[in-house]
């Protein structure tokens, strides 16, 4: 059923809110939203329908200017709210995703997390607006949207929900976590969750790739270790097809890559031979030896330029530089694992570390989380999302499938790309395990190539994976079934 406005958008000017000035309410016209000046994706918003654009802007500290924008479809509504999260240091407002939530019925929320730019250049001396990025943004946003949807239609969404993937993956467990009350159901994509050892373990491979240019692997070497690794694993899982579908069932050595003597396109010298080994282990203990942080996934490799260049992955260097030691001359090259890292969580610990595996208060008034993570990311760590769902569960019991389900995607990289079936619908899962009942089993998935569906495979609950029936094409998701290896 489709609900009209109640109201005139032009009178949403006039709703009162705490800490909260509207500064623009306007019907925009079906496929008459112009995206800002530069905007990529302004094809996404031509077939938009019309709708009413809430511009308002959110300061529940003195230091806080956090802007939000609520789109509400006219008349048709489905009852909902989607608000969708941001990526890398936020700064803008999220219009495609905006866009995407709209076409699909619902009303739909997006903040800029109170900063313009991606950039931390707002984080040095401003204690708030880091709290405000970390958390309160997206929160403030909610309650603001609830708020403004619910006097345009008369009537407060049936259902609310967050998605987001990176940064907005983070948004998300934040929501879960510190207010288990804001949505009914929750995806979190590739969450960067643990910003402490995750933009750590980047510093740390960089320094892995760098300790001196011998152990460095340029991307002609990295091509052919994955080569090598696609050679030897590709077949584990039952079908050779440029995916692994389990990367955790490979057990290639970088040492059969070793040069025989010097150095050579078709070889590793010993240097690359050790800092491959050390990608794949990530950081360990220096006393007890043990792993403190996972690291790269079999089949990831031709992503790992990003720690094969000159300079670390800016995200990470900004982080520690503006958030943990806030100072703006601070060398990445000093970097020190188990002491920075220890550094952060103390700096981080209430604003960009949502660690907690107690989702009780979520579950318990009936919310549902979906996060799914690429196998092939090669900047946040996959296995980091396992050991969050794993933790989750040790708390929670056996009944954890009954409120969380993780989906490891074969082949994809950060939020998307990549080999794999990338191309899924978790807003539909998650709005028929919350309305419905139905938990999802299995997630249709496809790869698309040149604007063409070339595969379909299942994707399935962790730790479950696709495997092959034995007959019929291997591009086919009816071939396959969900099963524990």
């Amino acid at each position: 059923m489709h609900a009209r406005a109640a109201a005139p958008c032009e009178s949403l000017g006039t709703v009162v809110l705490p800490h909260t000035t509207i500064s623009s309410a306007k019907v925009v016209a079906a496929g008459e939203f112009a995206p800002p000046t530069g905007n990529r994706a302004a094809g996404t918003f031509q077939g938009l329908p019309a709708f009413c654009r809430v511009q308002a802007t959110l300061q529940p500290s003195d230091d806080s200017n956090i802007k939000i924008e609520v789109w509400m479809p006219t008349p048709d509504w489905n009852h909902k709210l989607q608000s969708v999260g941001n990526g890398a240091w936020a700064g803008v407002i999220a219009y495609p995703a905006l866009a995407t939530a709209l076409s699909q019925g619902y009303a739909a929320a997006s903040t800029d997390t109170g900063h313009v730019g991606n950039d931390p250049a707002f984080i040095p001396g401003h204690p708030e607006k880091l709290i405000d990025f970390g958390y309160r943004g997206v929160h403030e946003m909610t309650v603001a949207a609830k708020t403004i949807i619910a006097a345009f239609y008369g009537e407060a969404p049936k259902f609310s929900y967050f998605n987001g993937c990176s940064t907005g993956g983070r948004q998300a467990l934040a929501e879960v976590q510190r207010y288990p009350a804001d949505y009914d159901g929750v995806i979190a994509g590739d969450p960067v969750y643990d910003s402490s050892h995750i933009q750590g373990t980047q510093l740390w491979l960089w320094q892995i790739f760098h300790k001196d240019e011998a152990s460095n692997l340029p991307p002609e070497k990295l091509a052919l270790l994955h080569t090598a690794v696609m050679a030897a694993c590709d077949a584990l899982d039952g079908v050779k097809d440029g995916v692994l579908e389990d990367p955790t069932r490979c057990g290639f050595d970088p040492g059969d890559l070793k040069c025989k003597e010097g150095d050579a396109p078709d070889c590793l010298t010993a240097p690359q031979v050790e800092a491959a080994r050390q990608s794949y282990v990530g950081p360990v203990n220096p006393r007890t030896g043990q792993p403190v942080w996972p690291g790269r996934e079999w089949g990831s490799e031709p992503g790992w330029v990003n720690h094969s260049g000159k300079a670390p992955g800016a995200y990470a260097f900004e982080l520690f530089r503006d958030a943990v030691f806030q100072d703006p001359n601070w060398d990445y090259r000093n970097f020190e694992f188990e002491r920075d890292v220890a550094l952060a969580q103390k700096a981080l610990k209430d604003t960009m570390d949502f660690v907690d595996p107690d989702l009780r208060p979520f579950f318990e008034h009936g919310g549902k989380l979906i996060q799914y993570h690429g196998w092939n990311d090669p900047g946040v760590a996959p296995q980091g999302s396992v050991n969050y769902y794993r933790a989750v569960a040790a708390k929670l019991g056996r009944n954890v499938g009954d409120h969380y389900r993780l989906f490891m995607v074969p082949g994809m990289g950060h939020c998307g790309g990549g080999d794999g079936t990338s191309t899924f619908n978790m807003i539909g899962a998650l709005e028929q395990w919350v309305e419905d009942g139905m938990a999802p089993d299995w997630i249709p998935s496809s790869r698309v190539r040149n604007g063409v569906v070339d595969r379909t495979r299942p994707l399935c609950p962790y730790p479950q994976v696709a495997a092959y029936r034995g007959s019929g094409s291997t591009d086919d998701a009816a071939n396959f079934v969900c099963r524990v290896p």
